[in-house]
């Protein structure tokens, strides 16, 4: 049986990883502010403290070694700093997740190496609050330089489920069924995208292989936001308003400035098989358009 923490676990992808891990047989914790409450009950032991409080997080976990350490909710490079402090020598592994946004947009898939965080130069000091794709460079780049235990980076694009507590594709869903306008600068862009199941799924994979670095994990194949409007079209059979610029808040959650894709090659290699993306999205839009016409009939 394995010892394993979570930092965060209690949502969306976190949660289901758990699960998993659960499932497996392995001893789980979980460690969050308790601003959610514990979803698993006796099954995981809860530690509840602030992860940007370095005092509190040690003593919560005292002594405790674990086999791996997931670390969701790791956003700016301090916290990574107080987690190369907090875990030496505590755990075999440390798998950080981390995001498609340390890429730039535009151009061909992006393999890991189009961002080297082993070679990112760390500044002397750190900005009180970094914007989320600096953030989680700088997250990589000091867990990967300078922890002495192995570390896993993983990058995912947009997370989407029907528990996504961001509702970003739901937005989509409700726009057209309600005939609000959609802003999507660039229609045609192809982007990444990732379940939450098999993000989980991953997560759960990469901390049983050892592996070590960054990682790519996104599903197979891409999809343009053109597309998903045309998809929840189908399914609605509701037409869509689809404009290059609208108010702030019709504006298209996956309305970026160009391509924004991820090359799982290395992944693969290391004996994972990502799921295609056409075998989930349209199952999904298809499930979000029925609760929301349930919801409004």
């Amino acid at each position: 049986m394995r010892n394993v923490l979570v930092l965060g676990g209690t949502r969306f992808f976190g949660l289901k990883l758990v699960e998993r891990l659960l499932a497996a047989g392995d001893a789980v914790t979980i460690l969050t502010r308790g601003g959610t409450p514990n979803p698993f009950g006796a099954r995981a032991k809860h530690i509840q403290a602030d992860r940007k409080d370095f005092a509190a997080v040690r003593q919560a976990l005292a002594n405790e070694r674990y086999d791996v350490v997931y670390d969701n909710i790791c956003f700016q490079p301090q916290e990574a700093e107080d987690a190369v402090k907090l875990f030496a020598g505590r755990t075999g592994q440390y798998v950080v997740t981390s995001t498609l946004s340390v890429y730039p947009f535009g151009g061909p898939s992006n393999a890991e190496s189009a961002f080297d965080a082993h070679r990112y130069e760390l500044p002397a000091t750190y900005a009180a609050d970094t914007d989320y794709g600096e953030g989680k460079r700088l997250v990589e780049a000091v867990l990967l330089q300078k922890a002495p235990f192995p570390v896993a980076a993983v990058r995912f694009p947009i997370v989407l489920g029907a528990d996504d507590y961001t509702r970003r594709l739901h937005f989509h869903v409700e726009h057209v069924l309600r005939g609000q306008p959609i802003g999507i600068p660039v229609p045609d862009a192809p982007l990444s995208f990732i379940d939450a199941d098999e993000a989980a799924a991953f997560l759960d994979w990469i901390g049983r292989s050892g592996a070590e670095g960054a990682f790519n994990a996104c599903s197979a194949g891409d999809i343009t936001p053109g597309e998903i409007v045309k998809r929840i079209e189908r399914a609605s059979g509701k037409a869509a308003i689809v404009l290059p610029e609208t108010d702030k808040a019709d504006g298209s959650p996956f309305g970026v400035p160009g391509a924004w894709r991820m090359d799982t090659a290395r992944a693969e290699a290391a004996g994972y098989a990502f799921r295609k993306l056409d075998d989930w999205m349209t199952p999904l839009i298809a499930r979000l358009v029925q609760e929301e016409e349930q919801a409004a009939s």
